[in-house]
């Protein structure tokens, strides 16, 4: 299946056998289940998940890859293609009484807002496989106190279980990307591990805290929380917020929204 990468769309087309082998044991679809594949592109990934799955849902926002991608996967199960932006797309709309499983090799242009869209819907979603930069998979699962603990490390792991299975060079890729890659599960906790009254005020908070990271939190939150209410929540203002765990800005997100 033949088609020239676009970079206003960030196609980087994943071609190496032994990657797309480890991408589908990683996912290990299975008859029956509602799979979600986000931007199929050529197909990589795609006739692996269909054949196992029997039904596969495709999001692709290139209009011109729909129908070599329609023929490439021709009796392989039951296909459907919905011409979209994904960044837009209703994904609970496609999971009716059940959950979805999603999965892509998402471009690296649109991951973060893409992450953000899906973690709005991760109540109809089971799990979610994506092959991302390098650099964002180890933000998303980062501890507190490194470097690439931050804001969205956070927002992912306050909804989210994250693992982060195995690394790919840019060698799978055409064109080679000029970064390398990695493969991430993200699972939604199955009940409210963190019990966060006000979504908007953690995102707020989250985003105020970390927007000078490098201050304390009594200078970082100054807009949002007293140094009184930081201490009620048994936290030491001094402290930055690259120090503090999910669990932390939790109780101060309940503390904003508190009436």
């Amino acid at each position: 299946m033949q088609h020239p990468p676009r970079k206003r769309f960030g196609q980087n087309f994943l071609h190496d056998p032994a990657s797309i082998a480890r991408i589908l044991a990683g996912i290990a679809p299975a008859p029956g289940q509602r799979l979600v594949e986000i931007g199929p592109g050529r197909g990589a990934i795609t006739t692996g998940l269909l054949r196992a799955a029997g039904r596969l849902d495709v999001v692709e926002l290139d209009r011109d890859l729909i129908g070599p991608l329609t023929g490439h996967c021709a009796g392989l199960g039951e296909l459907r293609v919905y011409s979209a932006d994904a960044l837009r797309f209703d994904f609970c709309a496609l999971a009716g009484d059940g959950m979805l499983r999603v999965a892509g090799n998402l471009p690296y242009n649109i991951s973060t807002p893409l992450l953000f869209h899906l973690l709005d819907q991760a109540a109809c979603i089971y799990d979610m496989h994506f092959l991302l930069q390098k650099e964002v998979v180890a933000r998303l699962a980062a501890d507190p106190g490194g470097k690439s603990y931050g804001r969205l490390s956070v927002m992912v792991q306050a909804r989210c279980a994250v693992q982060r299975l195995f690394d790919i060079g840019s060698g799978a890729f055409r064109p080679a990307p000029k970064v390398e890659s990695s493969f991430v599960r993200l699972r939604p906790h199955p009940e409210q591990v963190y019990a966060i009254c006000d979504p908007q005020a953690f995102a707020r908070l989250v985003a105020q805290a970390f927007s000078q990271r490098r201050k304390t939190l009594r200078n970082s939150l100054r807009p949002l929380l007293a140094e009184a209410a930081i201490r009620a929540c048994g936290l030491d203002p001094e402290r930055r917020p690259e120090q503090l765990a999910v669990a932390d800005f939790v109780r101060l997100a309940n503390a904003l929204a508190a009436p």
